[in-house]
């Protein structure tokens, strides 16, 4: 691991003005930035320890849900709040990862978190989002983990936050504080896709730090469901995964919402999949398969990945019937 300096500000507005610095990454749980920092994935100059700024707790006002960016992903799964309106959102992170892990990561780091993808982390094969311009290896590679939707030819690497991915579909925002003040951005709109650039990953500007997030009401949030499909049981990243709430009237979907995860550069939210599905009857296998198949209309299966497609369109189709109450 290459030498760094590690600062602790005593305050929101200290812990800016050092972030700002050339190679400067701030450092909460350390469970994500430790790890690519040892593997070269990533390199700091210096690490701005905010663990012990105010920004850790969880607020309910009956309308918003807003979680302070240093809350541990243990803590948000288990608030009484989050079980019984946002009820994907604890999935995603019960589904996430160990409870060791998740008692040491904090909110803001795993919206953060860099992707998982073995180019990325592995110093000799060529990745454009550590090596800007040094190509992709995994589009000729092995691929069977990689995106199918947002992908370019810089870079196919799939988005590692299973939260994120709840919180898409939960129309959740991002709260920061910068060089400049304070700013919100929608968290699905925060995340970029990567183009020509895929080392740029979000909005965020240098400097920027996560304070929070935000979380209004989500219809049939209390039934909402996080399905995880994966090639191992025990704690592993998704192959494909789906956020879904239903909100019925009778047997019929009002409104449905629906975010892919572990086959996008990003948290995919799947708009065209959502307006399909209203109006239909949960028994209607037909029509909302036929829906779910329309999230991947756009899709651009690699050489080892095109699995996903029909397995990313049956997984929406059961997370649908489990968020409606069936079977």
């Amino acid at each position: 691991m290459q030498p760094f300096e590690l600062v602790t500000p005593v305050g929101i507005t200290e812990a800016v003005e050092l972030g700002r610095a050339v190679d400067a990454v701030y450092l909460a749980g350390g469970t994500n930035v430790i790890d690519f920092l040892r593997t070269g994935a990533m390199r700091a100059s210096t690490l701005v320890d905010i663990d012990g700024l105010p920004l850790r707790g969880i607020d309910f006002d009956g309308e918003r849900l807003r979680i302070g960016a240093l809350t541990r992903m243990s803590e948000l799964a288990a608030e009484p709040a989050v079980r019984d309106g946002y009820k994907f959102i604890a999935e995603s992170l019960e589904l996430s990862a160990s409870a060791q892990l998740r008692n040491m990561a904090s909110i803001g780091g795993n919206l953060l978190q860099r992707t998982r993808c073995p180019y990325f982390r592995e110093r000799d094969f060529k990745c454009n989002k550590r090596t800007p311009g040094s190509g992709c290896a995994a589009r000729d590679g092995g691929n069977r983990r990689h995106a199918i939707l947002g992908g370019s030819e810089a870079c196919v690497a799939t988005h590692a936050s299973d939260l994120a991915v709840a919180l898409v579909a939960a129309d959740a925002e991002v709260h920061l504080h910068g060089p400049s003040g304070e700013w919100t951005s929608p968290l699905e709109t925060f995340y970029l896709e990567p183009d020509s650039t895929p080392e740029i990953e979000t909005r965020i500007g240098r400097g920027d730090l996560i304070v929070a997030a935000s979380v209004p009401p989500v219809p049939g949030g209390e039934r909402s469901v996080y399905l995880k499909l994966r090639e191992r049981a025990s704690y592993e990243f998704a192959l494909v995964s789906v956020a879904a709430s239903v909100d019925l009237d009778g047997a019929l979907i009002r409104e449905a919402r629906i975010a892919l995860g572990g086959v996008a550069t990003r948290p995919w939210r799947a708009r065209e999949t959502e307006a399909r599905l209203q109006g239909v009857a949960l028994d209607d296998s037909g029509v909302l398969r036929e829906a779910a198949a329309s999230a991947f209309v756009d899709a651009r299966p690699l050489r080892d990945n095109g699995f996903k497609v029909e397995l990313g369109t049956r997984a929406i189709v059961a997370a649908v019937r489990q968020a409606g109450g069936g079977a």
